[in-house]
């Protein structure tokens, strides 16, 4: 099928998007479908077959890379590697030539590979792919100590892994012995060095001091990582993959005003690429290559997931003061993903061409790994990680920004109903009450570095901030609503006079309004000091939500409607911004003068 540039770019990214959007209504891993797509459209249909020279779309993908690599070095925080670093140092260290030895030997003794071929199939799939695992971890709610050890690991080892796969092609093709692998080696590192490390810090100080306009800095960024990836491969082949990730490292980790903003540009910009590439690469198989893979390739594929990482992780690991349950789940997870397939791409062909036939295997069988690790992976981390408790069970709770009587009420009678509760603040003694009730707590700003970085909250589905300053609320709802999704982000209602209410927060800038418009801090305060209790009654056939509103009164002057808990025990915050229907079954959390419970309408939760 012939297609003029414009069209097939706009069918990839229609196919790529429309994967991405299939791919989270399924709960599958993305890349999983995007294969799937990329192979109906290349091998099976050629629609998206490319008519440029290979090592053109060669450096075309390499761009891509360098961007989703960059942008996974900016997730890279060293608050983390100072809590887990023990682990990180063995994962990126001494991980990466286990793996390429014991994948090497596995792809000549058990796929029938010859050595040159089986050192650069070994050492390109090191790799494991912050693309895969970075949505793993979020879909599997690991603890952060766990989340840490897979993404460093994720991150860090994707360049390794391609360096030593072109020292490894260098080898075979240009010769030159060891002296030249070393010098190679030293090159990339030194160019990583120079452009990732000292051009980022520079990039980072002139932003800090204003050199380019606020709208113009995320585009700019983003040239200059592909600037830095170009000039870093002048020094050594493929190294710019390393200086980016490099350059990526030491920016997020500069406190940049302005790093929010520039991450979210790269995110966007990431899932735009990974459409495009998981498309394009497995297009590009060829049905005869396809057809050549044989049961000593499935046997390969077994040995990579039931052999080569286990034994790699079990011997880098040895000895090193970690968790016996995280040395397990390392043990297990280990997806590939998109630099695996895109440094397959790029030297499968070249080594075919340097007198290796049977390279043209290498995509193929990286394909293989790619599809059965991340339908294995993304499909068992929820229950392993549960099973050897790195995980929370489920997201079904509440965070409560604010600890004061009446949040500390609401906390303890959510905890009667099974449904689990953190309170959060920075004064000890406002959380007295709660450490009394039972309920748990953080002591510490919820905004911090600390926080961040330590404070498990994976459980809980729902933030409200009670605070009695509207401001701040504002502040953590936005802050937080990455983490819990802005539709599941509140904040208590604002005092904004009657006939004001363009002087008030725009939704952009804050979370929802929990409750009732009039359901402010001051409010609810003044309740309580008059006798309000947080109650709780369960709706049934005959006495349903139309009987309890009749019974009450007005809702929002006579009660407050809090939220309520769904037959199966899902909690849900009521805002009248976000509302949901209360059918039989739902257990009501309601906000009303104690002798509402003492009519037997309701039950006193607190």
């Amino acid at each position: 099928m012939n297609l003029h540039a414009a069209q097939l770019l706009l069918i990839v990214l229609v196919a790529g998007l429309a994967s991405q959007w299939l791919a989270s209504r399924l709960r599958l891993p993305a890349i999983v479908v995007l294969i799937a797509v990329g192979l109906v459209l290349g091998p099976v249909t050629g629609v998206t077959a490319l008519t440029m020279p290979q090592h053109e779309l060669g450096e075309l993908i390499g761009l891509g890379v360098a961007i989703i690599l960059f942008e996974g070095g900016m997730d890279l925080k060293l608050a983390e590697f100072k809590r887990v670093g023990h682990g990180i140092g063995r994962l990126t260290l001494v991980g990466p030539p286990l793996a390429w030895l014991f994948g090497s030997l596995a792809a000549h003794y058990i796929a029938g590979l010859d050595w040159p071929t089986a050192s650069v199939l070994g050492a390109i799939l090191v790799v494991t792919g912050p693309t895969v695992i970075l949505p793993l971890i979020r879909q599997a709610r690991l603890n952060k100590e766990s989340a840490s050890l897979l993404k460093w690991e994720g991150i860090v080892n994707d360049p390794i892994g391609v360096l030593i796969a072109v020292l490894t092609f260098q080898y075979l093709t240009i010769g030159g012995g060891w002296q030249s692998t070393v010098t190679g080696v030293g090159a990339a590192i030194a160019a990583a060095a120079v452009f990732g490390g000292l051009g980022g810090w520079g990039i980072g100080w002139l932003y800090r001091r204003g050199a380019a306009p606020e709208h113009l800095k995320s585009p700019i960024l983003m040239v200059l990582v592909l600037v830095v990836y170009w000039a870093s491969n002048q020094v050594q082949h493929e190294a710019g993959l390393l200086s980016v990730t490099v350059m990526g490292l030491v920016i997020g980790n500069m406190k940049l005003i302005e790093l929010e903003s520039l991450q979210r540009f790269k995110e966007h910009l990431t899932i735009v690429l990974l459409s495009v590439l998981f498309i394009v690469i497995p297009s590009q198989l060829q049905a005869d290559a396809l057809a050549s893979l044989d049961w000593r390739v499935a046997l390969y594929v077994l040995a990579i997931l039931l052999v080569v990482r286990p034994l790699t992780i079990a011997i880098a690991t040895a000895g090193a003061p970690m968790r016996r349950a995280d040395q397990l789940l390392l043990g297990w997870i280990a997806p590939r993903g998109i630099v695996a397939a895109a440094t397959a791409g790029i030297f499968g062909p070249a080594l075919v061409a340097a007198g290796y036939p049977d390279a043209a295997l290498l995509l193929p069988i990286t394909f293989a790994v790619i599809i059965a690790t991340v339908l294995a992976h993304g499909l068992s981390i929820g229950s392993v990680a549960r099973r050897l408790g790195l995980a929370a069970a489920g997201d079904n709770g509440l965070m409560i920004v604010g600890a004061t009587r009446w949040s500390c009420a609401l906390g303890a009678a959510l905890r009667r109903l099974g449904i689990d509760v953190l309170i959060v603040d920075g004064a000890y003694a406002h959380l007295k009450q709660a450490r009394m009730d039972g309920t748990p707590v953080y002591h510490g700003e919820i905004l911090s570095d600390h926080a961040e970085h330590t404070l498990e909250a994976q459980h809980l589905s729902h933030l409200l901030s009670a605070t009695e300053n509207e401001f701040y609320n504002a502040l953590v709802c936005k802050a937080q609503g990455r983490h819990f999704g802005h539709h599941r982000t509140f904040q208590l209602a604002t005092e904004v006079p009657t006939g004001k209410e363009l002087k008030g927060l725009q939704l952009q800038q804050r979370g929802f309004f929990a409750f009732d418009p009039g359901a402010t801090a001051d409010v609810l305060g003044r309740r309580m000091e008059q006798g309000w209790t947080v109650q709780t009654t369960k709706l049934t056939k005959t006495h349903g939500w139309a009987e309890l509103v009749a019974r009450l009164g007005e809702q929002g002057t006579d009660w407050t409607l809090l939220g309520g808990v769904s037959p199966t025990g899902a909690f849900r915050l009521y805002s009248k911004e976000q509302k949901f229907k209360l059918d039989a079954g739902w257990t009501v959390l309601l906000f009303a003068p104690a002798k509402v419970a003492e009519r037997g309408e309701a039950q006193p939760a607190s």
